[in-house]
């Protein structure tokens, strides 16, 4: 899918804009690095590795059931005045 774009001036830095569809054909998006390497003339762009993981909703809120049943199970043991030699 060939896109024609412009190069112009930004501060002073040259700047091109990358379409939407070419971000998600990528798998990036706003903010992610790529690295740039020119081969045979043509610049080349390839997203970097974050080595961070991406999570979804559903997978951060694994297992938060059985946290929230087992902060309710010691409850009663926050409560209450230090015995023995607590700061």
């Amino acid at each position: 899918m060939p896109v024609t774009t412009k190069i112009r001036r930004q501060g002073g830095a040259a700047v091109i804009t990358i379409p939407p569809a070419l971000l998600k054909l990528m798998h990036t998006e706003v903010g992610d690095q790529l690295t740039l390497d020119v081969a045979n003339g043509e610049l080349i762009a390839r997203p970097v590795e974050s080595g961070r993981k991406r999570y979804t909703l559903s997978e951060l809120l694994k297992g938060s059931d059985a946290m929230a049943m087992l902060n309710a199970s010691v409850a009663d043991a926050q409560e209450g005045d230090p015995i023995g030699h607590e700061i």
